[in-house]
């Protein structure tokens, strides 16, 4: 009988992904298959590759293009796992085998209230102090940015995100690394440093990755702190750190409430390009993972 109860939580649990993807693709694939409305259908090959975005009063199913924001998703995304994804490791280190146990447990705190900080407050605080960082520093090199509203600013918030989730991942699986390896590495001469750097970091190369699977799937799902900051790019691409930009999230949000037909009907389209992205993101790294996961320690 707990068996079965458990197993009938299980099925429950598993199931909302597929009444998530199901709704979603199910609204996703209608403006591609009707006339919606009489604006004919929407063009999925000009959908994912065209360069412009436009709703409002100018309504017409192929002026719908997301390629430039798929483009500048993955590009913001994966800037942010580079520069997030070595500040988290280090700070793991330092928490879980450089520092004193007091100073550790205070940082380790520190880092899971950031963890679960709510995305809105990382967004207010990019709109409040990152933003006229930006607008200041690009004035320095005589550019005039969209009051602050930027790529740059983008990464920047999605880095302070993404940091706290990386270094509570990695600290773990620092922990978990075999004693033996690390006496073992001592016992041969190698300095503590040394040992951190090459054998405890090797060893722990599996969970550390998982933290980077972890962290490229919330920058490449946050909406609302990347709707206060990113400036909503509606046309071109561009990589331009100081000029505005957009993400496939941010356009999903932005204006979901006040709009109808085709309009709305789209932002699932885009959904349903958002979850294929993840999904082969998460793919390639998982794969990355596996094989520097069979490579023994020496």
């Amino acid at each position: 009988m707990v068996r079965g109860i458990l197993y009938g939580f299980t099925i429950a649990s598993a199931s909302f992904i597929f009444i998530i993807v199901g709704v979603i693709i199910f609204r996703g694939i209608t403006p591609f298959i009707t006339n919606n409305g009489g604006l004919g259908r929407v063009d999925f090959i000009r959908f994912v590759t065209g360069d412009t975005w436009l709703t409002g009063t100018a309504f017409q199913s192929n002026l719908y293009s997301i390629g430039f924001i798929i483009v500048s998703t993955v590009f913001i995304a994966l800037v942010s796992l580079l520069i997030a994804l070595p500040i988290g490791v280090m700070t793991a280190l330092f928490i879980a085998k450089v520092a004193p146990k007091k100073i550790a447990e205070t940082f380790r705190t520190v880092i899971e209230i950031l963890a679960s900080i709510p995305s809105i407050i990382f967004g207010l605080f990019g709109a409040t102090l990152i933003k006229p960082f930006i607008y200041e520093l690009s004035a320095i090199f005589g550019y005039q940015s969209k009051g602050g509203n930027s790529m740059l600013a983008t990464i920047l918030v999605l880095v302070i995100m993404t940091v706290p989730t990386i270094a509570t991942i990695s600290e773990v699986a620092i922990r978990s690394v075999n004693q033996k390896i690390i006496h073992a590495s001592l016992a041969l001469g190698a300095t503590e440093s040394q040992t951190n750097f090459k054998v405890v970091l090797t060893a722990a190369k599996s969970g550390i990755f998982a933290s980077a699977i972890l962290g490229i799937g919330r920058a490449l799902g946050e909406a609302t702190a990347v709707s206060l900051v990113a400036g909503g790019r509606k046309s071109g691409f561009s990589f331009d750190i100081f000029d505005t930009t957009s993400t496939l999230t941010s356009i999903m949000l932005e204006g979901m409430k006040e709009t109808t037909g085709i309009d709305y009907d789209i932002r699932f389209s885009v959904g349903i390009i958002l979850m294929v992205i993840i999904l082969l993101t998460n793919a390639v790294l998982n794969l990355i993972k596996r094989k520097v996961g069979n490579i023994d320690v020496k």
